[in-house]
């Protein structure tokens, strides 16, 4: 009987987290060109207390961020002793690459955030991202 190999910890982690963090970039980078913009919440020119649309774009950035990293780590422990069957791999492999190619396409389209704002709200959703993502890794981690 084959014995079951694991992956280091450490290189769980970080993969997660990288894969979190990706997919919340690209879900911030989707998200802003159809007006769910973090941005919101620095802006004074509305009147309203938080935005709509900021308080959605924060929750599911942090959502994403969570849930991919929980997501990665929990089959790239499972990946290693072969219980992932070969077209859940390719479905999940295009899924990922759709969604990157999705938000590549969004990011090299002129913004319609302020450029500083813009700045500020990409840099919350990478920081927000790496914290939900290592999050979810390490909730997962600790679960096997």
């Amino acid at each position: 009987m084959a014995e079951t190999t694991f992956f280091p910890r450490r290189l769980i982690l970080g993969a997660a987290m990288i894969s979190g963090v990706l997919l919340a970039l690209a879900v911030h980078m989707l998200g802003a060109r159809y007006g769910l913009d973090l941005g919101g919440l620095w802006r004074s020119d509305t009147h309203e207390f938080i935005p709509a649309g900021a308080a959605i774009a924060w929750w599911l950035i942090a959502t994403v961020g969570f849930s991919g990293g929980y997501f990665t780590a929990s089959l790239m422990q499972s990946a290693v002793s072969g219980q992932i069957p070969q077209r859940m791999r390719q479905f999940l492999i295009a899924v990922g690459v759709l969604l990157l190619a999705g938000a590549g396409q969004a990011a090299s389209a002129p913004s319609p955030i302020p450029t500083v704002s813009g700045v500020l709200a990409g840099l919350a959703a990478l920081c927000l991202g790496a914290v939900m993502a290592f999050c979810g890794a390490h909730f997962a981690l600790r679960r096997s």
